[in-house]
Parts: structure tokens; C-alpha cells; sequence
């Protein structure tokens, strides 16, 4: 594998970085299975393109189009909540009917089924002059760039889940009548947890947008299955109940799933090509799943839960 393919995976992984936290969160966290990522990623890169391909805003619309995607991403969650909160609608079918309607609001925002932004100015462009004045490589500019916002995302999610609120919701996931109980509202975490895990993917769909030239209407399928990829692959490397190293992991399997596929496919002795790579992530996952049960621990080993105790600072 060349050390343009690598790069190129490594930039991939920490991109799917965000979708692996976004899955995190409603799988793992609040135990809620929404396959509204899958709409909301080219949401978010239909919001990102459309402002910038527009010029209404200026200099200032690649940076506003990452906050838009991430508000766009946030009502998906919030509409796939309410129906599975308000109306009682089964978690699979309110998030599927989401993720379905995204698939014409798409195509409504870009007024066509993809919209190209080479020419336009995005993050990587404005950004281009400072890591050059650093003697930075464009290719390496390009993954430090994409890791500074997912290093900040994962430490907003990570103080998120070490508060009172972030308490609250990692207990909504594991029992919700412990939450009423102690006058909490299992609802509004519900609400908050998709609308930021939601917000994230869109965020990484258009960061993928701007880096990549492009938003089509259907790069969004799949992307559960990569986002649970990162999460079942990053398990299985810590096996830690900490909730940073967990997060961390999500990222770390991101970018072990986009390398290995990378290799997979770019290993000629191996015979694949580009057609096969949903079988090349069939197999990934498969092997993530089936790893942890072929521990030396007597094929028994435990899937991480989170830790609801809340570390008190020492007085």
C-alpha cells in the first residue's frame, strides 16, 4: 500500500471517526438502534454544498456549512425521536422512515441528485496558506485538519457524557425506570442523544464534501455499517469502561476499518478490486464480532458496559 493510500485511509477513518462516536451513542449509550445516519450524512453534505456553492455568505460559508450540517443532522434525530417517543413508533421503523424522507429533502436542498464544489472555497483551501507557512505537505494538511475537528468533537462528547446530563443518559440505556425514579426524563435524553449523534454524522458528511469535491444524494448507504464497524472494532482492542478511552476507540476503529480496507484493496496479490468491497466489509465486521469470543479468556469475554458511577473529586 503507497503512502497516498494510507493517508487517504487515514483521513477516511478519522472522517467515519465522528459516524463511529455518532453509533456509539445510540447503540451503545442510549441502546437505541437508528439507521437515520444513513440520511443524515448526505444531509449533511447537501447543506454544506448548497451554502457554498451558493456564495450568499461569503468567505465564512465552508466553516458556516459545517455548523448548518450539524443543526441539519440534529432535527433528523430530533424528528426520528419524536416518532419513536410521541407516537410509540418501534426505534428500527421511526428511524427507516426518517432516513427515507431525508432521501427527497436531499434532493430538494441540492435541487439535483449530487452538486460538485471544486472551484469553491472550503476549509481545506482557506486553511492551505497557514499549514504551508508550516512547510506542511497538502496530503498530511489535509489529515491534520480533519483530526483538530474530530480531537474537539471527542472532547465535547466526552465532557458531555461526564456531566450530571451525560450521567442521566448513559443510565437511559441501561435502565429507564432508574432514571425516572430519580426525577429524570429518560425522553429528553433520548431527544438530545440522537439529535447530537445525528448532528455528528452530518457534521462528518460535510467534512467529507468539502475535502472530496462533492455531495451526492446517495453517499449516505452504508454508513451504519461502518459506524458500527468502528464501534465493535474499537471494543475489542480496549475492553476498557472508561468513557474517553471508549470514544477514542470508536476513532482508532474508524481508522483500523479504512486502513484494512484500504490494504485489501490495494494488495494485488490478494486479488480483489473495487467491486468487492462490501464483501471486504462483510468480512471486517464479521472477523470484529467474532474476535472477542476467541480470547484466551475461555471464549467468554464480556462486552465493555459503561460505568454509571461518577468519579467524586477528592476534597
Amino acid at each position: 500500500m503507497t503512502v497516498f493510500a494510507f493517508l487517504g485511509a487515514l483521513e477516511l477513518g478519522l472522517i467515519y471517526g465522528l459516524v463511529g462516536i455518532a453509533v456509539f451513542l445510540t447503540f451503545r449509550v442510549l441502546d437505541f438502534p437508528d439507521l437515520t445516519v444513513d440520511g443524515s450524512l448526505p444531509l449533511g453534505s447537501a447543506v454544506a454544498a448548497t451554502l457554498i456553492v451558493s456564495g450568499g455568505i461569503g468567505a465564512m460559508a465552508p466553516w458556516v456549512g459545517l455548523v448548518a450540517a450539524f443543526l441539519a443532522g440534529a432535527c433528523a434525530g430530533l424528528i426520528t425521536a419524536f416518532l419513536a417517543i410521541r407516537f410509540n413508533i418501534l426505534n428500527l421503523l421511526a428511524s427507516i422512515l426518517t432516513m427515507i424522507a431525508a432521501y427527497s429533502i436531499n434532493i430538494r436542498i441540492m435541487g439535483r441528485p449530487n452538486l460538485p464544489v471544486l472551484g469553491e472555497e472550503t476549509i481545506i483551501s482557506q486553511t492551505a496558506p497557514a499549514f504551508a507557512a508550516m512547510d506542511v505537505g497538502q496530503d498530511f494538511a489535509r489529515v491534520l485538519l480533519v483530526l483538530a475537528v474530530v480531537a474537539v468533537a471527542a472532547w465535547l462528547i466526552i465532557r458531555l457524557l461526564a456531566s450530571d446530563f451525560g450521567l442521566a443518559m448513559r443510565a437511559t440505556g441501561q435502565n429507564s425506570r432508574f432514571v425516572l425514579a430519580n426525577g429524570g426524563s429518560s425522553a429528553l435524553c433520548t431527544y438530545v442523544g440522537l439529535a447530537v449523534s445525528n448532528g455528528l454524522v452530518a457534521m462528518a458528511g460535510a467534512i467529507f464534501t468539502q475535502l472530496n469535491g462533492f455531495a451526492d444524494v446517495n453517499a449516505g448507504v452504508g454508513t451504519i455499517v461502518v459506524g458500527l464497524a468502528a464501534v465493535i472494532l474499537g471494543e475489542t482492542l480496549v475492553g476498557s469502561r472508561k468513557i474517553w478511552v471508549l470514544i477514542v476507540a470508536c476513532i482508532m476503529g474508524s481508522i483500523l476499518y479504512r486502513i484494512a480496507m484500504a490494504f485489501a484493496l490495494n494488495t494485488s496479490s490478494l486479488g480483489l478490486q473495487a467491486s468487492d468491497l462490501n464483501l471486504v466489509t462483510a468480512v471486517i465486521v464479521a472477523l470484529a464480532l467474532v474476535a472477542p469470543k476467541m480470547r484466551k479468556s475461555g471464549f467468554k469475554a464480556p462486552r465493555p458496559r459503561l460505568s454509571l458511577q461518577k468519579k467524586v473529586p477528592a476534597k
